[in-house]
């Protein structure tokens, strides 16, 4: 962004008659603008985030997040442009607060624990935090091409790559990191939990399993 002028030491010449606004923004100026626009969006996503855990994201209207939020329907369409641009915002929230544990939190998630211990954090986290988010997560992968092509499918893909190339530097890491992040895929954890009735706990500990079983310290049959 362009920072506002300063205005000319030199005389202004005699300004026409009429109303004229000749004011420029100071440079403090701007910078609260920002700030204040950075608290407006977060105060509008925790406002949709609290909706759509307690109705479900398919039943929150921008009629309902700015009546929640205090403000006019028109600042939630000029913040998000229209109902896609939210979810898509919303979903971007919580993917930052995941990529943040994932690439520079405490261990075992974070940077410092072997390999596999992070691969098995890594997956744990990723069952929980979506679940937690069900019908954002649900109505976002829909369409899974997309969301294969989409940054946080790709960066999720980079760090299972960097972490399986210290597993196993042998193997085609692209193609089994593709493999566990199916595991992953919200479609089917949903599936397995509220069609086949599995346990939460269930489902994650064939997470760990996976993950053992490929890098050799299971104490079942492991790959070679």
């Amino acid at each position: 962004m362009t920072e506002p002028r300063t205005p000319s030491s030199t005389p202004a010449r005699t300004a026409p008659a009429g109303p004229a606004d000749l004011a420029l923004p100071s440079a403090g100026g701007t910078t609260r603008l920002r700030a204040d626009a950075a608290r407006n969006r977060s105060r509008l996503l925790e406002v949709a985030d609290r909706l759509a855990a307690a109705r479900g994201i398919e039943n929150v209207t921008m009629d309902d997040i700015a009546s929640g939020a205090g403000v006019g329907k028109g600042t939630v369409f000029r913040r998000f442009g229209d109902r896609v641009g939210l979810m898509a915002e919303l979903l971007s929230h919580h993917e930052e607060r995941l990529q943040e544990g994932f690439l520079s939190g405490p261990p075992p998630l974070g940077p410092g624990a072997p390999p596999d211990e992070r691969m098995r954090a890594f997956g744990l986290a990723v069952i929980r935090h979506e679940h937690a988010h069900r019908d954002l997560y649900l109505a976002a992968h829909r369409d899974l091409d997309r969301r294969r092509t989409g940054p946080s499918y790709q960066l999720r893909l980079a760090h299972l790559c960097m972490l399986l190339r210290e597993v196993r530097p042998d193997s085609d890491t692209e193609l089994v990191a593709h493999t566990l992040l199916g595991y992953l895929e919200t479609v089917l954890v949903d599936h397995l939990l509220t069609r086949r009735g599995m346990s939460p706990e269930r489902v994650e500990a064939g997470w760990c399993d996976l993950v053992d079983r490929y890098s050799g310290r299971c104490t079942g049959r492991c790959i070679d």
